[in-house]
């Protein structure tokens, strides 16, 4: 029996290791499969492109230069540290040592490719599916990474990769390729290659550093955002700990030299505080930026299953934005923007104006009570003027509020998450919604759609920022729909814990930019088609190649529902929580206002034919300010800036098509609203008033068939107050009149 088991043992044995074989030839050849056709692609390409190489073509630290729309130059860009390029004689021993021993042991005697490594990543390639194409870089294929290729990790890439490793190694020594990396190599903080990232952190020219210094420097490349000296200075320690450990054994350096370097202290220089760019400037080197990642191959992403998978994701995007910003100091690009010096002057005035009563200044000097604002334009998508803060007396900026402050929104967020989703769900301006107790709300919220109160039509919500009717509409139709919208716009930092229904009134965990709501805003004067905006019309490379094209639009809401939310948003400027702010100019506008709880944060975004703009005033340090609400400070800045924006437009009225039109324009079509009927009376006050009184036939209809006398005199209540809003006095008395024949008939 026994021996019957050790055959029946060999035999599954041998099965599966034939089965083994199988799968192991099977995973080759379907890598040679994919791979040979990409090899052929890029083989011939890498030679021509290594073969018109030279010495100058792997050498960093060119200087960038930015230029608003009439081509003023806005600021030149250069890396940090020094700019003298070491040759192979000058790079100290131990740096390429260190090297060689953490990144490639092989790397003076192979061809330019680790023929093991690669076959690993192929298998691993083929056993994931695709996911993994991870390791296998030797020094040569580090080094075409940076000059030649982008760094997407992808299948093809790596193809790519080996292809110009093979070139450059055919046509350069192993010094020369040595020396290149050495100079090119990413240190963090705009430092390329050793000198600068020496004279950076240390002070000292790299043939001064000490064996323990020079492991440390050549630990950060491997992940420069993580091993940042300057923001994670101890996350480099036990990488640094690796480097010499990795030189010990392979005896580059002494067991003494090793022991000694690992108990010396690491001390950086004390670095002087970067320079300052002004808001316009910083805000075209972050758009610069996130086009480099673009073009880099990074996937941006605006949905997330889970708060780690978000955290996770923003790891990443960090990473990859510091190590473009590197590439956007030092790699010779000339940008084009849109940025418009005058309309910079009269949106930093109009901040500054509005909030000059308030001078508290915090710790650093700064003004506490700030604002940001953002100016676009519809037709081209573009930022043409951006306030990230008020004018200090020093001239110096920091922090940049209009992009990278994310705020609550408040009610501004209403209309993109809640009425313009309802609306695409069959609701019209005079459906009736219900306006529920929020805290009620709260307390039950397995109830909410069971809630009582108020009947009004959804324009009166919207006029009058009810924040009961907009809760219980975003219950209706789901956090997930609402949001979905905002993902679409590409917001940023909507999260997982977002999802609930304090959304609906700007409850987010993070918030917003005025970017992002200008941007937003827009997409409803673009009758519904997004746009992913920034200020960028050229971005040309040290070659003379143009690299910039326009991110492609798409349509996030139905053409007839933005057109009849932009009619909606202008009653809040006319007769709404913006009626204050008293915008007389002929050009049509429409917006919303925004106050978070407490007047913490104070919105207003509005659109005109031609602009969208979003201000937000608030501390950065949240807390309340009297009399700070979306349609006082933030409303005066948009009022301020945009009448003399649209000064001589051509478009004074938004193009509404047939269909968004609905009723309103059934009385006198095609008339100008200002025209006046009789002294005193125009077109628009007559439509106004016409909408009133249809809006109050609906209510008696809602009376003449609600049961619940409770909700009946709500509706009745309504009714009477949309009676007291009529302008046209005849048409008052009727409707009163009207009215009182309704409370005999059915209160009596």
């Amino acid at each position: 029996m026994q021996g019957e088991a050790m055959k029946l043992i060999k035999k599954l044995f041998k099965i599966l290791f034939l089965f083994t074989m199988i799968a192991i030839l099977a995973a080759a050849g379907a890598v040679i499969y994919k791979v040979y056709p990409m090899y052929e692609k890029y083989s011939q390409e890498a030679k021509e492109a290594v073969a018109d190489s030279n010495t100058n073509t792997f050498k960093h630290n060119l200087t960038s230069y930015l230029y608003d729309d009439e081509g003023y130059l806005l600021t030149e860009l250069s890396g940090n540290g020094s700019k003298i390029y070491l040759t192979f004689e000058e790079i100290p021993e131990n740096v390429i040592n260190a090297f060689i021993a953490i990144e490639d042991r092989s790397f003076w005697e192979h061809p330019g490719i680790d023929l093991k490594a690669i076959v690993r990543v192929g298998l691993e390639f083929v056993t994931s599916k695709g996911e993994k194409v991870h390791g296998a870089s030797t020094i040569t294929q580090q080094l075409v990474r940076n000059v030649f290729i982008t760094k997407e990790v992808t299948l093809e890439r790596k193809v790519k990769e080996i292809c110009y490793a093979l070139e450059v190694e055919k046509k350069y020594s192993k010094e020369e390729i040595m020396e290149f990396y050495v100079n090119n190599i990413y240190f963090a903080n705009n430092c390329y290659g050793i000198e600068a990232a020496a004279e950076f952190y240390f002070g000292k020219p790299s043939r001064e550093l000490s064996l323990n210094e020079t492991a440390y420097l050549c630990a950060i490349p491997n992940s420069p955002s993580y091993y940042d000296p300057l923001k994670n200075s101890g996350n480099a320690l036990p990488r640094r700990d690796k480097v010499l450990k990795d030189m010990r054994d392979c005896e580059m350096i002494t067991e003494t030299a090793y022991l000694k370097a690992l108990r010396e202290d690491i001390v950086l220089t004390k670095k002087q505080p970067a320079e300052i760019k002004d808001y316009e400037t910083t805000y075209a080197i972050d758009c610069t930026i996130r086009y480099l990642m673009k073009l880099d191959g990074f996937l941006f992403r605006y949905s997330f299953g889970t708060m780690e998978d978000y955290d996770f994701y923003m790891e990443t995007y960090n990473q990859a934005y510091e190590r473009l910003r590197a590439e956007l100091y030092t790699g010779g690009y000339v940008i084009q923007t849109s940025l418009n010096k005058e309309k910079q002057r009269l949106l930093q005035e109009s901040v500054d104006n509005a909030l000059a009563f308030d001078e508290e200044l915090t710790e650093n000097g700064q003004f506490a009570l700030q604002g940001a604002a953002t100016v676009m334009n519809n037709e081209s998508g573009k930022v043409e003027a951006i306030v990230g803060g008020r004018t200090q007396g020093s001239g110096t900026y920091t922090l940049n509020r209009a992009y990278q402050s994310y705020r609550q929104p408040g009610s501004s967020i209403k209309p993109l998450i809640v009425y313009l989703p309802a609306l695409e769900r069959g609701y019209t301006d005079r459906s009736l919604v219900t306006d529920i107790d929020v805290e009620k709300a709260k307390e039950e919220p397995e109830k909410v759609l069971e809630l009582y109160g108020s009947k009004m039509t959804l324009r009166t919500a919207v006029e009058s920022s009810r924040n009961g009717a907009a809760w219980r509409l975003f219950c209706e139709i789901t956090p997930e729909e609402g949001l979905s919208y905002l993902q679409d716009m590409s917001f940023t930092r909507v999260v997982p814990d977002d999802f609930y229904p304090a959304a609906s009134l700007g409850g987010f965990t993070y918030g917003t930019t005025t970017v992002e709501m200008a941007n937003a805003y827009s997409c409803l004067a673009r009758h519904g088609q997004f746009q992913q905006t920034d200020c960028i019309v050229s971005i040309v490379d040290k070659y003379g190649e143009e690299l910039y094209e326009p991110y492609e639009t798409r349509q996030v809401y139905e053409p007839a529902k933005a057109e009849l939310m932009i009619d909606i948003l202008k009653g809040v400027i006319r007769k709404g929580t913006a009626r204050k702010m008293g915008w007389k100019s002929p050009v049509e506008a429409a917006g919303k206002t925004g106050t978070t709880n407490n007047s913490k944060d104070g919105w207003f975004v509005g659109i005109t034919p031609d602009y969208a703009m979003a201000v937000w005033v608030g501390y950065d340090m949240p807390r309340e300010l009297q009399n700070l609400y979306g349609g006082s400070y933030p409303a005066q800045i948009w009022k301020d800036t945009m009448e003399k924006l649209v000064e001589g437009t051509e478009h004074e009225r938004f193009e509404m098509s047939a269909e968004s039109l609905g009723d309103d324009e059934k009385y006198y079509p095609g008339r100008d609203g200002s025209e006046e009927i009789s002294p005193g009376y125009t077109v628009q006050n007559y439509r106004d008033d016409h909408e009133l009184a249809d809006r109050i036939e609906a209510l008696i209809g809602q009376i003449s068939g609600e049961a619940d006398p409770g909700q009946r005199e709500a509706y009745y209540e309504e009714a009477l107050a949309l009676a007291e809003q009529i302008y046209g006095q005849t048409m008052k008395g009727a409707q009163r009149q009207r009215l009182e024949e309704v409370y005999n008939t059915y209160f009596h």
